[in-house]
């Protein structure tokens, strides 16, 4: 009956786990879905959010992703980001985290003695924390200069998976 109950709490993580996940890179759909979203904030300036489930990282890729395609629609060569926000937590993937646990102990009483040994397990179930990454933006054209904020478009667009 226990291996029943761990299984099938394990299982109901792994579902969990999967249905709160990262969606598919593409526009925001409503005020609390995942996606992109924009705001012009001068003719070649702009403020990029990108909402989403789970690592910041991957939700900072798809922000850079979004800059990029935004550089390229507005006929621009590169963008450079001036300033960034990231709303996220280290580890915010969630998932299933085991831990274990060992303890022992000795006693005496009277003239009897005993010792004894436990080992504990347990499980941490969490679900993935929802993340945001902004960037603001300011697009350029010609030649890219030469810092490390500066990114050019195609190349961005090229080395990220949508």
């Amino acid at each position: 009956m226990k291996r029943f109950a761990i299984s099938s709490l394990a299982v109901a993580a792994l579902a969990l786990s999967a249905c709160a996940s990262l969606a598919p890179y593409g526009a925001q759909q409503g005020p609390s879905g995942q996606g992109f979203s924009e705001q012009r904030i001068e003719s070649n300036r702009y403020r990029v959010t990108y909402r989403g489930v789970g690592a910041p990282g991957p939700v900072a890729d798809f922000a850079l992703l979004r800059a990029a395609d935004l550089t390229t629609q507005e006929g621009y060569d590169w963008f450079e980001v001036v300033q960034s926000w990231t709303d996220g937590r280290p580890g915010g993937a969630g998932g299933v985290r085991p831990s274990v646990s060992i303890g022992g102990g000795t006693s005496r009483y009277g003239g009897y003695s005993a010792s004894g040994v436990g080992v504990g397990l347990g499980l941490n179930l969490s679900v993935p924390q929802p993340t945001s990454t902004t960037l603001e933006v300011v697009l350029g054209r010609g030649a890219k200069p030469d810092r490390p904020s500066v990114y050019d478009a195609r190349s961005v667009q090229g080395s990220i998976p949508r």
